[in-house]
């Protein structure tokens, strides 16, 4: 069997990192790895180059016009694209009055608009090749809400919208779409998160120091990738709300509220 060409975004850490380390060391694929810093890709590259061939290609997703360029370069890397794990986003931690407008753009830019620009651009090359696959890691606020998280959990309700309609278009085409919802997972998201300025909140909360551990998470993720899974949802408690949410979405209400997640 040819070796499976994935490639991700949002590789340099977090949940994009391991899943690059995990699929390394299984072998049988080339992996293509994709973020805004370039130092730190060559450093996840030289542990993936352990087991398998590596290619970096940095690129900011809030810059949309040069999707096809990205997608161009991809292909170029080894002849075409099996699998692409949409990873990359920036998460959010103020109140919907206390956050400058700018923010909620920017979190549409880059979590939803970025990644749909990259899937549309590649999308021709998977109609016709006759098959491949779009994983998406939105998260359980694609699925429901919460306070300080409003303009990220829009975003994310955002891309479940998108591509379901594209799993709806082209499942005839041989196009696969998994979207991974997890909770709170262990990773550095809210050093990253968006304050209401725009600025990087700097700090670690309880409820993402507390939440799924990396590495197991990230096998299971891969599991569902491989069983071409429509909808996943991890979490210790995060996941129940999706379910609440079809049986009373006030209920839910005030089980999120009293929970003073931050």
């Amino acid at each position: 069997m040819s070796k499976k060409v994935i490639w991700i975004t949002g590789a340099s850490s977090g949940i994009g990192r391991e899943l690059a380390l995990q699929y390394a060391a299984a072998g049988n694929c080339q992996i293509i790895l994709s973020a805004r810093r370039t130092t730190v890709l060559k450093e996840v590259q030289k542990l993936c180059s352990q087991w398998c061939s590596t290619e970096i290609l940095p690129f900011d997703l809030k810059n949309t016009v040069t999707a096809s360029q990205h997608v161009e370069k991809a292909i170029g890397f080894f002849g075409h694209v099996d699998l692409l794990i949409n990873n990359g986003g920036v998460s959010q931690r103020s109140k919907i009055m206390d956050t400058d407008f700018s923010v909620f753009e920017t979190l549409i830019q880059v979590d939803y608009l970025g990644t749909v620009a990259l899937s549309r651009a590649l999308l021709p090359h998977f109609i016709q090749r006759q098959q491949g696959h779009f994983a998406v890691v939105t998260s359980v606020m694609g699925k429901y809400s919460s306070p300080y998280r409003a303009g990220y959990a829009g975003a994310k309700h955002a891309l479940h919208g998108f591509f379901d309609g594209l799993r709806m278009e082209h499942a005839e085409d041989g196009v696969a779409v998994t979207l991974i919802c997890p909770g709170f997972v262990q990773t550095n998201i809210s050093l990253n998160a968006l304050t209401g300025d725009g600025s990087a909140l700097g700090s670690n909360d309880p409820t993402t120091a507390s939440g799924l551990t990396l590495k197991p998470f990230c096998k299971k993720v891969i599991r569902a990738i491989g069983d071409k899974q429509w909808e996943v949802y991890f979490g210790k408690k995060e996941k129940l709300g999706v379910y609440l949410k079809r049986i009373s979405n006030r209920l839910l209400h005030y089980i999120v509220v009293r929970s003073n997640v931050r």
